[in-house]
Parts: structure tokens; sequence; C-alpha cells
């Protein structure tokens, strides 16, 4: 039996899926393609692969309804977006899907399998907060579920604001600049603009006062620098 990893690739354009499946073949990984969207929710229920490569634009069902089904029943599925259109990554990540990257058409085969890599590097180190770690403003965090709360009103974080709170939460008081949350939240290290890290905090402060009236007002803007947890 094979112990490479399992990439699902679900892209209705063959060749551009068997052009990345013999790349994440070099890369030593074991690509699984599907070209529809209606066979997707079944296949991984079915045998869950080790992430999932979904593009947005898909025949019967679309790449962000299938990001929302699955993540459902599935909170740690490594999710990557494909999109064909760059000015649609701010609307992605304002959707709340819980993906854990976006890849803009066209791309580098290289740079998917690289991207890849990253999001599974990330998905391996989720455990390294302590599960049920909690004390600072009644805040309570499980590493290895990535599941936050408040007074125990679950948050509903995605991956991204779940790594947004726990680099916040290291260092209460302290100012965290953009690419210092950044670095902390993509391993992979890629170049993101301001609007894309204020989209982040934006849907944090939101969900932090759904659960308590003010909560979300402990996330500071500190003007010209970047935030800080109060």
């Amino acid at each position: 039996m094979s112990s490479a990893r399992k990439v699902l690739i679900v892209e209705d354009e063959v060749k551009i899926a068997e052009l990345l499946a013999d790349y994440f073949v070099q890369a030593g990984y074991e690509p699984q393609l599907l070209h529809r969207g209606g066979a997707v929710v079944e296949r991984v229920k079915a045998a869950p692969p080790d992430l999932l490569l979904l593009d947005v634009m898909l025949p019967e069902v679309d790449g962000l309804s299938l990001c929302r089904e699955l993540r459902h029943f599935s909170e740690q599925l490594p999710i990557i977006l494909v999109t064909a259109r760059v000015e649609e990554i701010d609307r992605l990540l304002g959707l709340e899907l819980g993906a854990d990257d976006y890849i803009c058409k066209p791309f580098s085969p290289r740079e998917v399998v690289a991207r890849a890599k990253a999001v599974l590097r990330r998905a391996d180190h989720r455990a390294q907060p302590t599960p049920e770690s909690s004390g600072y403003r009644g805040l309570r965090v499980d590493g290895e579920a990535y599941h936050a709360w408040l007074d125990d009103v679950e948050l509903g974080l995605t991956p991204v604001e779940f790594r947004l709170l726990m680099s916040l939460l290291q260092h209460p008081g302290r100012v965290h600049s953009r690419n210092d949350l950044m670095a902390a939240v993509y391993l992979d290290h890629r170049i993101v603009t301001d609007r894309t890290v204020d989209t982040h905090v934006k849907n944090l402060r939101r969900k932090l006062e759904q659960a308590r009236a003010g909560a979300g007002e402990c996330i500071e803007s500190v003007y010209g620098v970047g935030y800080r947890l109060d």
C-alpha cells in the first residue's frame, strides 16, 4: 500500500488537471482526479484525501458550495481553492469559506505544489497549541481541533482566523505588525496585501462581538503599525 500523501485535484479542464497530477507525482504525492463537482462530497467521505485542490468554477456543483458543505463535516481537511480571477480573492476571504489557501489562474504547477506543501505543513502543526488552553478574557482554544470559545460560546473560526487569534493570544498587549501576523498565519511567507490582513481581523472581531458584546474591541488597531490584543 502506498504511503504517499493523497491530493484530490478537482478541475474540469482535463489538461490542467493532468498536468498538475504529473507535478504532484514528481513531488512524491499520490494525485487523484475529479472533473465535476457533483462527485466530490461522496469521494471525500468515502476516502478522505490529505489535501483537496478545488476549482471554484465546476460543472454540477461549484467549488464555493462544496467548500462550505465539506467544512460542515470536516474542519481539518486542508482545502486550496483555485480561481481564474485575481480580483476574486478578497471576496472569497470575506465569504469565510474556511479554505486554507487560494490560488489564481494562470499559475505555475511548481507554485501549486509548493503551496500545497506549505498547507500540509500547517495542517501537521495544528496540534502545536496546547489543547484546551485557556484563560485570557474568557477565551478557550483547542489546538488539535481548531476550535475556540469565548465564555463557552464557540466562535466558529476559519483556520486562518484561528491562527490569527493564537498569534495575538501568545503575546497580549504586544503590537503585531501586519507582516508579523501574516508570517504567523501563512507559513509559506507569501505576499499578501494590507487589505487581506484587515479582512481577517474584521471577521475575527465580528465573531468575538457576536459571542460577547464589546469583546471585538479587545483587538485594537494601532494606526500605521498593526494590531494588538488589549
